[in-house]
């Protein structure tokens, strides 16, 4: 069976096991991968974990083939947290990273993304798809108008990020009325190149999938990024309204279900 015709069951976390399954993936890929750290990140259980796991849906694919009982079913997760939600438990996971009170004085219904991550044996095929179009369910039932989320660069050395970064920042910065911005402790600016000098097919390169991703469905990124040191990233914070991102979506997954370019 090939990526391509893999089939999966993709739903919101059932209990602990599934949660635990989601957060050694999580380990996998953060920590191990990409050399990520935390406060709560678990060694020896191999468990990457914070404090807000309790207060998110935890939207996961699932492998069916794998036992649950070993806790690696779970071969693509992400993290969501509608803005209601929030509100009672205060902020969001964001909140620490970047300014995000043009947000929420839109007054629109935001969700929440983060820990998205997929097991490199998953990579390439239809399971990011997968995910995406339950996100796209998720969105719709719960009648969310923003998405946002941080979206990573492995690594803090800005300067070898520069013309991603800058690319971000000169064709992609979000607008000024919702437009967050990084915390002043961290903030490292984009324009790290003219717009005259700079190289699209090199930005475009070195830029994460996730990222290329938001970027066609409409995406913005907040002004700065920030370097988040624990985690070994450079993070930008991305946003899309989520009209464009549905009817972008639909369109791209149908052309790759189908099997056209």
């Amino acid at each position: 069976m090939t990526a391509e015709t893999f089939t999966y069951e993709v739903r919101l976390a059932r209990g602990e096991r599934d949660l635990l399954a989601s957060q050694r993936l999580r380990y996998a890929v953060f920590v191990e991968e990409l050399g990520g750290d935390g406060p709560l990140v678990d060694h020896d259980r191999r468990i990457e974990a914070d404090e807000f796991d309790p207060i998110y849906d935890h939207l996961i694919l699932v492998d069916p083939s794998r036992d649950p009982d070993t806790l690696e079913h779970v071969v693509g997760a992400y993290r969501l947290l509608p803005s209601d939600r929030a509100a009672a438990a205060g902020r969001f996971y964001c909140d620490a990273e970047y300014d995000l009170g043009k947000l929420r004085a839109s007054g629109r219904k935001l969700l929440e993304l983060g820990r998205s991550c997929v097991a490199p044996e998953h990579r390439g095929g239809s399971g990011m798809l997968v995910l995406w179009n339950a996100l796209a369910d998720y969105v719709q039932e719960h009648a969310i108008e923003i998405l946002f989320g941080v979206a990573s660069f492995h690594g803090t050395d800005a300067a070898s990020l520069a013309m991603p970064l800058a690319w971000l920042h000169h064709h992609h910065l979000a607008p000024e009325a919702l437009r967050p911005r990084a915390h002043a402790d961290h903030f490292q600016r984009m324009d790290l190149v003219a717009p005259e000098a700079l190289d699209r097919a090199r930005a475009m390169a070195e830029m994460p999938n996730l990222i290329k991703a938001y970027l066609r469905l409409g995406g913005f990124v907040g002004e700065g990024a920030y370097i988040d040191h624990p985690f070994n990233t450079t993070d930008v914070l991305l946003l899309m309204d989520t009209k464009a991102m549905s009817d972008k979506h639909r369109a791209f997954y149908t052309r790759r279900t189908e099997g056209r370019p």
